[in-house]
């Protein structure tokens, strides 16, 4: 069953009904939700670019060095935050990057 993402002023609350059948607008301990589409589809803003932050190619924080050093060894100089997370500059950037790792990103287009 797909979510549907309901706001009152500030707050949005998620609600599952079966696919087509949800309402407009639900209430919910006497105040009135009505449906938000722009709360479903959150995940990173279309206005989010450049420089972007991987989590999903970070390593553990004590690592951080390690990789900075591995990158810059290897011609391709990048930032890596506290975190262990490295810093795409670009697309080029990340691609370069990523494929030194011997990743691929299967949504990236390239």
């Amino acid at each position: 069953m797909p979510m549907y993402c309901y706001r009152n002023g500030r707050q949005v609350i998620e609600r599952y009904f079966p696919m087509s059948s949800h309402p407009k607008e639900i209430v919910v301990r006497g105040k009135v939700f009505r449906r938000d589409i722009a709360s479903e589809g959150v995940s990173v803003p279309a206005t989010a670019g450049w420089p972007m932050e991987c989590y999903a190619s970070g390593v553990n924080p004590d690592q951080a060095g390690e990789l900075r050093k591995f990158f810059k060894d290897r011609g391709c100089p990048t930032e890596v935050s506290a975190d262990g997370n490295p810093i795409y500059r670009n697309a080029r950037h990340r691609k370069k990057a990523l494929k030194l790792r011997g990743f691929r990103d299967n949504s990236g287009y390239f």
